[in-house]
């Protein structure tokens, strides 16, 4: 059966299926614009200042002012923690937890986890919740995960409400109750956490009352706005069903188009189903064919089986001289478009240097990858113009 825009509907992101709770991202402390005196502060770290070391753990990581190390950046990170820096305690168990300059060691990262908790750390709790959700170097423990991510809740952590609207959507660690469900997911959204804003919109979606419709339209903005992808491809979707809620011309596609190139493969399914239709855009065969060969070099089995058919329908109108030149250019577009990012600018928009992209946790692994991002070739790839 070919891909229509309902069927690609149906393989929409939903509210945190199993593998998707990931540890919530310790952002490195922030260097200023200008370009830092690393032999000052390194010499200041290697007499033990705290604060030195951890701008110079995230120096290195960046590569601001010193070739990017991540090493580096780990060994200076740890060695704050070592001296009792909650917030450095947090960054090196989340780099444990991702294998980030050090080798990946769960139990590890959750010994940090706990040392940054009793050192008072809120943000630390949502991460060592999620070990205890997953049982990822610590024993499994939903209950415990619960009653982590709602002490985060109340301390006003917006991670740790919409962690806790999960395990009630879910019930997982506690009772399902949808209300329940509801109500974090409101706290997170007034907290202006970007999973929140997303996981409320789709349950205003699927329970639909007065005026939730448009109230979901606008957290999927302000989600999307805190470049969280899977925020941009729901409110893509909602845009090219009803394009009365857009608040421009051709924001649906724009919006296609960005989480295409940030891996988003789903979106990259609709785009190729929008040029083969000729949705609000000019019908196309050879671009619905080169998105939907992207699609499947992004998604793999999962995204190949959806697009299959797709292909086979284009090729016969294409010829193989054609198709093996699309074939070229979807290799080459994804040789500079190959991390798949949940986050692109977290956890502040970009308003704090350095910016960061989280890539989408590996199987198996609960925290993604962070990259930083800043002209080098760190940036996930130009956004893809047909």
């Amino acid at each position: 059966m070919k891909c229509n825009l309902r069927g690609c509907a149906s393989a929409r992101v939903s509210l945190y299926a199993a593998g998707a709770l990931a540890v919530a991202l310790c952002a490195a402390s922030h260097a200023t614009a200008v370009e830092p005196d690393i032999p000052r502060i390194q010499a200041k770290a290697e007499r033990g200042s705290i604060q030195q070391e951890i701008e110079l753990a995230s120096a290195y990581f960046a590569g601001h002012g010193v070739g990017r190390d991540e090493k580096q950046a780990a060994y200076w990170y740890e060695k704050a923690a070592n001296s009792g820096d909650s917030g450095a305690q947090l960054q090196i168990g989340f780099f444990y937890e991702a294998g980030i300059g050090v080798e990946r060691d769960p139990a590890r990262a959750a010994r940090w986890f706990e040392r940054a908790v009793a050192g008072g750390s809120v943000a630390a709790k949502v991460n060592l919740g999620v070990a205890y959700m997953w049982g990822t170097g610590v024993r499994k423990d939903p209950e415990f995960a619960a009653k982590l991510f709602r002490e985060a809740a109340e301390k006003r952590n917006g991670a740790g409400a919409c962690f806790l609207g999960n395990a009630y959507y879910f019930g997982v660690g506690v009772e399902k109750d949808m209300d329940k469900a509801r109500h974090w997911f409101e706290v997170a959204a007034k907290k202006h956490d970007p999973q929140g804003e997303f996981s409320l919109a789709i349950l205003l979606l699927r329970q639909p009352g007065q005026g939730d419709e448009q109230r979901a339209m606008k957290l999927l903005r302000e989600a999307a706005k805190s470049s969280y992808v899977a925020a941009r491809h729901e409110l893509a979707l909602q845009l090219v069903r009803k394009p009365e809620f857009s608040s421009a011309p051709q924001e649906g596609l724009e919006q296609l188009q960005e989480a295409s190139s940030e891996g988003f493969w789903k979106s990259t399914v609709v785009l190729g189903v929008l040029y083969r239709e000729g949705r609000g855009v000019s019908q196309d065969a050879e671009t619905a064919y080169l998105q939907f060969r992207i699609a499947a070099l992004q998604g793999g089995d999962a995204a190949t089986k959806m697009v299959q058919n797709d292909i086979r329908a284009l090729e016969p109108a294409l010829g193989s001289s054609r198709i093996e030149r699309l074939n070229e250019k979807a290799a080459d577009w994804m040789a500079s478009h190959n991390r798949r990012l949940e986050f692109i600018r977290y956890p502040n928009g970009g308003r704090d240097f350095p910016t960061f992209a989280l890539a989408y946790p590996e199987e198996g692994i609960h925290a993604g990858r962070i990259y930083p991002v800043g002209g080098s070739e760190d940036l996930p790839g130009e956004t893809f113009q047909p």
